[in-house]
This record gives C-alpha cells, structure tokens and sequence, in this order.
C-alpha cells in the first residue's frame, strides 16, 4: 500500500476490523491514519497490554527516586511474597511443592521471571487459579479484587518456576502496579498521574473514560458466529475507577497519548527539559534481559524476540519489521506499540477488535510491514 489510511483502509473495507487508528513517526514527523466508522485521531481504546511498559517506567521512577533497588526483595512491600513455594514440577499438582530457593526481587518482576504468570501450555494445574482466583485474561477490570484481597489471593497460588528461571506473561506486571501503590504510598492512577501523564501531556490516558469523554471511546468487538460481536461499549466497565487498577492491562490512551510516552523515550527520559526517568532507566527498560532458553520457553509469545523492563526487545531479523533494539509490546485488544531507538521511529496501531490469540493478526503484521517500509 502506498500510505498508511491505504494499509487500515484495506482491512476495514475487507470487514476484517472494525476500524483503526495508526500513527507512524520519524524525526518528529508523524503520520497518522483514522479509519473506519466514528475513527479520528483522538480516539480513545482500550489498550490493554500496552499498559505494561508504562507501569514498568513508573517501578523505574521510583528506582531514580531512590525508594526502590532493582535487587531488592519484593516482600518488603509485598509481605504476601514473603515465603514463596513452587510447584515441583510444572506439571505437578498445586499442592505439591517447595520452598522458593531465594526471594523475588524487583528484577524479577520488571524481567516477568517471578515465578509467576503465563507459560506456553494454559492447561498446567498452577496456571487455573491465575484465571479463577485472580481474573487473569482479557481486561474485565470490575470483576478483579481489590489489591490487598488479590494479593492474598496471588499468595496462595504456587510459582510456576523458581524466581529468575523462567520468563512468564502478564502476572508480573500487574505485582508491578501494585507494588507501585505500596512504595508510593497511593493508588496507582494517582502516582502515574501526577509522575508520569501529567508531565508528559498524556490527558486521555488513564483507568477510566469520564463522562465528558465518553463519546470518543471507541467500542471493542470480538469476532462471534455472526461477525462482530460487542465486548465493552462506551458505557461499559471503563466507565468508573475499579478497585484494582491493571498494571498489565488496564489503561485507556489514544495514539497521540502513547506516542508522548514514546518519545520520552526515545529522548533517554527527558521532556521539555525535564528527566522523568534517567537515561539509565530507559536503557534497562528498552535491553533483553532474557536468555536463549528462556526466548524459546516463551515463543508463543514472544516470537524469537527479548524481554526488557515491559516491553519485548527485537533480537533477531525474523521478519521485515524486526530491528535490533525495537522496544514496545502488543496488547490483546488489538493494539500495539513500538520504538525503534536506532532510527527515532514510532508506530502505533489502535483498533477495535480484540485478538483471539497471542499471534498478532494480519493487520498488525501489514503495519509493521508498511512502517519498516516507509
């Protein structure tokens, strides 16, 4: 496709999604794509997991702070972690397991290798109480327990695999947000508020749409027996603040939003002459932090790639878009967010369909194509 309303106009006319909005940018200059019925610019979605390295930048604030180390162990803020035990063998029952062989740290989280959270086979006996007891999965954000009461119940739940072993999906970063509330002493949409949104312009991103705005949140589908089905409308769970606010998955922004948090990124941290994280910060969030085996463990996922601090981290030219030290992340509402340091490129994908899967779908991989390309 010669430009980007051709690539997104493509799979809305096809009926394949509902409708989009992408922003490309290099240099500065920003491209950007509104398509499909009430679509503009600043639409508001549902961005699910491109939560997740906003909450790791906001554990990395309160490192620079200096309230937080990277080794130390969570269970000084996060006691429910205090005595760990985990399954004996992935396989094995949850009630057959063994003393954690040291604690989690801060690393561990930011890494996703607590022990916790999603491996490849959903069908493990410790992986059933991620789903039952602490509502892992598609954002349902007024269905999950308040954070002391999810906590106690994450206390319960075996590890899958001994703290720093193995990398593992999504649980940790919501400990992240939580151990966020804890350190600060305040609720987590407070804290990104006031160190992070605020300063950086970010006005529509936050845990729930008020009422003012409602009309520009898009609605989200799935895909049903008879085409589209409706998931949340405008009126739906992000209507209120609920009592746990996702780290992994909760947030609402639109695609000029992200891109804000983007290029304090890519400026090592800085904006308008501010540093809202160290340039430090930035290069431990956005560097792989995994190895081979572990990539491999967790290919279902991440695709050949790395892991940084919320984020995957490209390592290998599998596909055309794939650029080493490519940063950013995919969120199971049809969204995705990336930058490239080495070339100052941003792109963004906003749509209203929610993924069946962990692969991303062809919209996703045509934009990547179109970005790598223009």
């Amino acid at each position: 496709m010669s430009d980007l309303r051709g690539v997104l106009g493509e799979h809305v006319d096809n009926g394949s999604v509902p409708g989009a909005v992408a922003l490309v940018a290099r240099g500065g200059e920003a491209e950007v794509s509104a398509v499909g019925g009430s679509m503009a610019r600043d639409s508001i979605f549902r961005i699910a997991s491109l939560t997740k390295p906003i909450t790791a930048a906001a554990v990395m604030v309160l490192v620079d702070d200096g309230r937080l180390a990277l080794d130390d162990p969570v269970a000084r803020w996060l006691p429910e972690l205090g005595s760990p035990v985990v399954v004996r063998t992935p396989a094995s029952p949850i009630d057959d397991v063994v003393p954690a062989n040291r604690p989690i740290t801060v690393f561990d989280l930011l890494t996703s290798r607590s022990g916790h959270g999603f491996p490849s086979d959903f069908s493990l006996p410790a992986i059933q109480p991620l789903f039952s007891e602490l509502r892992q999965g598609p954002p349902q954000p007024h269905v999950v327990p308040a954070p002391d009461d999810w906590m106690a119940a994450l206390s319960r739940i075996p590890l899958l695999h001994q703290p720093g072993k193995t990398w593992l999906y999504n649980t940790s970063s919501d400990i992240q947000g939580v151990l966020v509330s804890r350190v600060a002493n305040r609720p987590l949409p407070e804290f990104l508020a006031e160190r992070l949104f605020d300063p950086l312009g970010m006005v529509d991103t936050g845990f729930a749409v008020p009422a003012a705005k409602r009309e520009r949140l898009t609605s989200l589908y799935g895909t049903g027996e008879n085409g589209f089905e409706l998931v949340d409308g405008q009126n739906g769970q992000w209507g209120s603040l609920p009592a746990f606010a996702s780290g992994a998955g909760g947030l609402v922004s639109t695609a000029d939003d992200w891109y804000r948090f983007a290029r304090m990124l890519l400026a090592e941290g800085a904006v308008d002459g501010r540093q809202l994280l160290s340039a430090e910060s930035v290069r431990l969030m956005t560097t792989d932090h995994t190895t081979a085996a572990q990539r491999e463990a967790s290919a279902l996922f991440l695709e050949g790639q790395g892991w940084g601090f919320g984020g995957s981290v490209d390592v290998a030219a599998i596909d055309p878009w794939n650029v080493p030290g490519r940063y950013g992340w995919v969120g199971g509402t049809g969204t995705a967010a990336h930058i490239v340091p080495s070339t100052g490129t941003v792109t963004i994908l906003l749509s209203q369909l929610q993924m069946s899967g962990p692969t991303p779908p062809t919209l996703m991989r045509d934009f990547w194509t179109y970005a790598a390309q223009s």
